[in-house]
């Protein structure tokens, strides 16, 4: 099943000062990716964040592509 990030992970002003966060929580996308490269795995974090779905891990690899593929360069 392909899926979209946008559909799982939005920005609003008066949550999380602004950052991407899982639609209807208050988890960040920037959370979860510092989870996964810590050496947390799938299940662990489903356990750990009851409000996370598989397809928000998904969302979140997918947003971090797409934010890296932008047409901007971070280092000078």
């Amino acid at each position: 099943m392909t899926i979209r990030w946008q559909d799982y992970i939005e920005e609003r002003k008066g949550v999380m000062m602004g950052k991407p966060v899982f639609k209807g929580t208050r988890l960040t996308v920037e959370q979860i990716l510092g989870e996964m490269g810590s050496g947390m795995t799938d299940a662990e974090l489903l356990d750990n964040y009851p409000t996370l779905r598989p397809e928000h891990i998904r969302a979140a690899l997918l947003y971090a592509a797409a934010v890296l593929a932008m047409d901007q360069t971070i280092y000078a």
